[in-house]
């Protein structure tokens, strides 16, 4: 089978190395570079702490496990450390916790010495504050994850153009025909578009309808700043989320840092304003101590691949099942799990686990508006 994957993101990633451990002969076609738009401003955090419906919640909670089956130096399986000090936050989570526990998801409620053994250099929050570990969750570095599934793709044949903008997508009773920018072609059995932000364009080309959020004009559903310090020579091993910061370690000492309660300001067309930085910066101190003299190394305005219901999109699109379609906010915790569900959906194997989420339920009406995120700890 001939399948073209139109993005090299880590969802595209992912998809094309699935294919090609199938036998399928496979062409990756990315505008840009691999990992040049969401999979490069993504906090990583792979979990299903707060993954609603319950539907959603059984995909990203597969997906977790199915990452702690593809270990590697870029999977950091440390858990997520969340410290609750207000009493709108310990309401929140203590819902949170018991819907979890109900659920079957790894949950710990600890003692404020169990969270200092966790991480030492925590800053003391007052007395009161609770503690819920969540010890399956983890962080990747996301171009590391990238390399290692597209260069499995790679070393299996696929073909990687990368400069390919897509142009064209004509499907016909004997296949399909994918033009990228500078006139080439690409014949193929299917077409399967991990095209991220990009989702509704491409998919239009093939007259197909999946409407996504735009960043331009949809504020905190889709965007958010991120910011990496300067190595700085304090002890954090995880995740560690608070109602003002969200961190995790980024390599080399860095810091990974997000202010949920600032993304409201967050425009991918402006640089991240000074005082946003002097705030963020300024609540690290607060949160973990060896902060002292951190500055700030990188900042972005990170956009999310939000799809118009806020849920992932997975499925073909058509009754000549010609082309495949997959768009997800979740791209970095779905990526592995979604290596075998749609290689094996590409190949005439349906699954239970992608079957609430196809691209249909935006023709027949049943989807439904996204979600305005709930101003609480954590973002993946």
């Amino acid at each position: 089978m001939r399948v073209v994957v139109i993005g090299a993101g880590v969802v595209g990633s992912a998809v094309a190395a699935g294919l090609v451990r199938r036998g399928a002969r496979v062409t990756v076609l990315e505008a840009r570079t691999p990992g040049a738009g969401t999979s490069s401003t993504s906090v990583a955090w792979v979990n299903a702490n707060n993954k609603t419906p319950k539907e959603y919640f059984d995909l990203n909670q597969a997906a977790v496990w199915a990452h702690h089956q593809l270990p590697g130096d870029w999977f950091f399986p440390t858990g997520n450390l969340e410290c609750a000090v207000t009493d709108e936050h310990k309401e929140l989570l203590d819902a949170r916790v018991r819907r979890l526990v109900g659920m079957g998801y790894p949950v710990e409620r600890v003692t404020a010495g169990r969270a200092l053994a966790l991480e030492p250099d925590l800053f003391p929050p007052p007395p009161g504050t609770e503690y819920v570990f969540f010890p399956v969750e983890a962080y990747v570095q996301p171009l590391r994850l990238l390399g290692r599934l597209l260069g499995e793709a790679r070393d299996g044949g696929a073909a990687v153009e990368c400069g390919a903008e897509v142009a064209a997508i004509d499907t016909s009773a004997s296949g399909a025909k994918v033009t990228v920018a500078d006139g080439r072609t690409f014949a193929a059995d299917v077409v399967v578009t991990c095209a991220g932000r990009w989702t509704e364009r491409v998919g239009g080309l093939a007259g197909v309808a999946i409407p996504m959020l735009d960043p331009a004009v949809s504020g905190k559903v889709t965007n958010g700043f991120l910011v990496t310090t300067t190595p700085v020579p304090a002890r954090l091993s995880r995740v560690l989320t608070t109602a003002g910061l969200n961190l995790r370690p980024d390599g080399g000492g860095r810091l990974l840092l997000q202010s949920l309660p600032l993304d409201g300001r967050a425009d991918p067309a402006l640089p991240v304003p000074g005082d946003v930085l002097d705030e963020i910066m300024g609540l690290l101190p607060g949160v973990l101590r060896a902060t002292e003299g951190a500055a700030v190394e990188r900042a972005v305005v990170g956009q999310r691949a939000m799809p118009g219901d806020g849920l992932t999109v997975a499925g073909f699109t058509g009754a000549d099942r010609r082309v495949y379609t997959v768009a997800t906010h979740s791209g970095v915790t779905l990526a592995p799990l979604l290596m075998g569900e749609v290689a094996g959906e590409v190949f005439g194997e349906e699954s239970p686990l992608l079957t609430p989420f196809r691209p249909a339920r935006f023709a027949d009406g049943t989807a439904g508006p996204a979600p305005v995120p709930a101003r609480r700890p954590g973002q993946q």
